[in-house]
């Protein structure tokens, strides 16, 4: 007879003390029972059948001074890729109107800057305050945010500041170099400390190891206060980018980066964000047993592919899953 391992005690309290040893062996557990745990642990916090819709709009695209290996839109890169000034608010409030009509509770905005002008900021909260109006939460991601920005913004209604960590911070120079690890963290000190909530995950897939992702969801699970969003993000290797060509990740990989981040931030919404259009339906159904109930919804994830809304329908059909819910469980 087998015997379930049961190494951690599913308890409902909030840890922010969570070791290396302590992750990797839940990584290490048996897929069956890191998702038994997962599962478990999400139904003691959220409907099991109910998924959070987003829909995410680039509103001003490319030419962004940064050098993140991933990202088609930095100007350091040859990415085909046309970059766009900002948007008018006007046809911002229609995307949120579009997005509204096919199901999202939020709406996310993001701007390829690495950090924004004041000016920019003031119509950035126009957009706010459209989007709130239309009954739908709101998020932006503009990158770094000085005191009076941040302020302007939480003023202005925002909901969500989206700001990812990306990977651990061992990993982060093999990434990044235009911007340090504590950047990110500052930013996201800033945000929690202005009291908007904190929308901060991670990409997997960009050729870092197992501990790599070990420690960047320690990172995440062992601040102040765990995110109230995760978007855990596939690598979408695009043509003229550093990380184009990376060797795939195992798609069980993911499946489990899925379950260990719910077992370790178990009120958080774990969210299905960049790579979605390269998984399987099964591969998506397996990353919503292990605790995924929030995705990006739409034919765009900013400047890459997203499945269409259509194929997300038929999938929660399929599955007997329903659009709702979106507040933090916390």
């Amino acid at each position: 007879m087998s015997v379930n391992p049961q190494p951690f005690q599913l308890n409902p309290a909030l840890r922010h003390d969570w070791s290396l040893n302590a992750v990797e062996a839940l990584f290490d557990l048996p897929f069956n029972d890191l998702l038994f745990q997962a599962q478990t642990l999400h139904r003691d916090h959220f409907d099991a059948n109910e998924i959070q819709i987003s829909s995410l709009l680039s509103i001003k695209t490319g030419s962004c001074s940064e050098d993140c290996g991933y990202c088609p839109q930095s100007a350091r890169h040859a990415a085909d890729l046309v970059p766009e000034a900002l948007m008018p608010v006007d046809a911002v409030i229609k995307a949120a109107e579009r997005a509204k009509a096919e199901g999202a509770s939020r709406f996310c905005m993001g701007a390829a800057w690495r950090s924004p002008k004041d000016k920019d900021i003031e119509r950035v909260v126009d957009m706010v305050k459209g989007v709130k109006a239309l009954g739908l939460e709101t998020c932006v991601t503009l990158g770094m945010l000085t005191d009076k920005q941040t302020q302007a913004l939480k003023d202005g209604g925002l909901d969500y500041y989206n700001h990812n960590l990306d990977t651990s911070e061992d990993y982060y120079s093999e990434i990044i170099s235009t911007r340090s690890y504590q950047d990110r963290l500052d930013t996201l000190e800033r945000v929690r400390d202005a009291g908007i909530n904190v929308c901060c995950g991670g990409i997997v897939g960009m050729g870092e190891s197992q501990t790599d992702r070990a420690k960047l969801l320690m990172q995440l699970a062992n601040l102040p206060k765990h995110p109230e969003s995760v978007p855990i993000n596939l690598l979408v290797q695009v043509e003229g980018t550093p990380l184009h060509g990376t060797e795939a990740l195992d798609p069980l990989v993911f499946v489990r980066t899925i379950a260990v981040a719910r077992i370790m931030m178990p009120r958080s919404r774990v969210r299905l964000s960049a790579g979605r259009a390269s998984m399987s339906d099964e591969m998506q159904a397996l990353c919503f047993l292990a605790g995924a109930n929030s995705l990006f919804y739409g034919d765009k994830l900013l400047t890459t592919d997203n499945p269409m809304t259509q194929r997300d329908k038929r999938l929660f059909d399929r599955l007997g899953m329903r659009m709702g819910g979106s507040r933090y469980a916390g």
